[in-house]
Order: structure tokens, then C-alpha cells, then sequence
């Protein structure tokens, strides 16, 4: 009976991360989407400050694991869990947190699909040729810029900017760098409309979130990619001009 090499993992072994990531997001959609939501946060704010303020390191752990959850399981309710940590947290810490959480759960997803799917498909670009080889050689020749691109275009998708790097070969290091400062500005926007919401409970009204597409801050997010893109152009106008 042939062995197994060392080297080279079973494939239920390979896949096991991403299975139970998949199972968790799916349970997690049908359990928790009428639970994490606006009116919960809403109908039960006493008690969470309450909580708060008698057990706020407690509070600050289970609030950051939690999150840490929501993210690596792709689970609804990221928005709503933004929200929550601006107002029992305000701006800072709050969004301090949130940033580190939502790294931590994005990076639990790279190393599952790298784990699971990662180093073959590198090994397939690697040796393959034409598009396919090209859109690896692209994002490898601007790595910086991309990673800081897919994580402050607020219309890519969080789990697409989780999954994507892995499955190309990005390095770790790079991958935690880069999420850390590539989200910090949605996150802070976010964070900043949840240490409001006092008011707008008082006020019995619900967040507007789409206040990032508001000029006043989509601008600068905006100047963030150009200045991301920069390197980009450069590379480009020098390969044109043979430089």
C-alpha cells in the first residue's frame, strides 16, 4: 500500500478548514441573521452598557472574539457588529478593536484557503502559461498596490479581498499588513456612525450607512486608491517608454 508522503497532506486534511468554514457561514446565515441586527442592538443597549460598564475588559474579549467569528465565518451582521463596537466603545478604542478583529478573522480565511487550495493553485500559475500566467505575474509585480486596492474599494467584497491573496500566493506578512491599514478607514467611518447612535435611538431613527459613499468621505478613500494606484501607472508608463 502506497504511503502518504510527508509533504503532501490528505486531501480531507487539506480541505477540513475550508469545509467547516463554508458549514459555519451557511448555519451561521439561516441562526443568526434576524438575531445580529439593528433592532437587537436597539432593544437590548441598557443592558449592553450596562454590562459594559461593570465588566468593560470582559466586554472589550467576548465583543473582539465575536467579531473575530463574524468575520472568518463570513456571517451576517458585520455592519451591525461595527456599529456595536462604536457605541459601547467609542471611536477609540472601538474601532482599534474592530480593525484588529477584522484581521484576525480575515487572516483565519487566507490560511484556510492557502492551506486548502493556496499551494496548488500557485503550483498550477506557476507552470501554466498565457492569461492565466499573466494575471499571476500582474499581482505579483504590484503586490503592495493590489492588496491595499481590494481592501479600500469599498465595492469589493470582504470575503472576494479574503480569499483572492491566498489563492495567488501572497505572503502572510504582506496579507496582516495590508488588511490591518487597508480597512482601517471603512472601519473607522463605521465605528464613528455606531459612537453616534445614542442620539439616533434617541432620536428613534437607524444609522445611515451609506454615509462612506458621501463625498465629504469617499473622497479621501478615493485619494487612498489613486495614491494606491500610483506605483501602478508608473510601472506601466515606464514599461511603455522602455524605460
Amino acid at each position: 500500500m502506497a504511503e502518504t508522503s510527508p509533504k503532501q497532506k490528505p486531501p480531507i486534511a487539506r480541505f477540513l478548514p475550508l469545509i467547516l468554514i463554508m458549514a459555519g457561514a451557511v448555519i451561521g446565515w439561516f441562526l443568526l441573521r434576524d438575531i445580529l441586527s439593528f433592532e437587537t442592538l436597539r432593544d437590548n443597549r441598557e443592558a449592553l452598557l450596562a454590562f459594559r460598564d461593570m465588566h468593560y475588559l470582559a466586554m472589550a474579549a467576548a465583543f473582539m472574539a465575536i467579531y473575530v467569528l463574524i468575520v472568518a465565518f463570513s456571517l451576517p451582521g458585520a455592519a451591525i457588529a461595527t456599529l456595536t463596537g462604536g457605541f459601547l466603545f467609542g471611536l477609540f478604542p472601538g474601532a482599534l478593536f474592530i480593525i484588529i478583529s477584522a484581521t484576525t478573522g480575515a487572516t483565519i480565511i487566507f490560511l484556510a484557503a492557502r492551506w486548502g487550495l493556496g499551494d496548488r493553485l500557485v503550483a498550477r500559475m506557476d507552470s501554466s502559461s498565457g492569461l492565466t500566467k499573466r494575471i499571476k505575474e500582474g499581482i505579483a509585480e504590484n503586490e503592495w498596490s493590489m492588496l491595499f486596492l481590494i481592501r479600500l474599494v469599498p465595492v469589493v467584497p470582504f470575503f472576494v479581498a479574503n480569499l483572492l491573496p491566498a489563492l495567488v500566493g501572497v505572503r502572510l506578512d504582506r496579507y496582516v499588513l495590508t488588511t490591518f491599514f487597508g480597512i482601517m478607514p471603512g472601519s473607522i467611518v463605521y465605528t464613528w456612525v455606531g459612537a453616534g447612535l445614542g442620539q439616533v435611538f434617541a432620536m428613534g431613527e437607524t444609522p445611515d450607512l451609506s454615509i462612506i459613499f458621501e463625498p465629504a468621505i469617499l473622497g479621501p478613500i478615493l485619494g487612498l486608491c489613486a495614491l494606491a494606484m500610483l506605483p501602478i501607472i508608473l510601472k506601466t508608463i515606464r514599461g511603455r517608454k522602455g524605460l
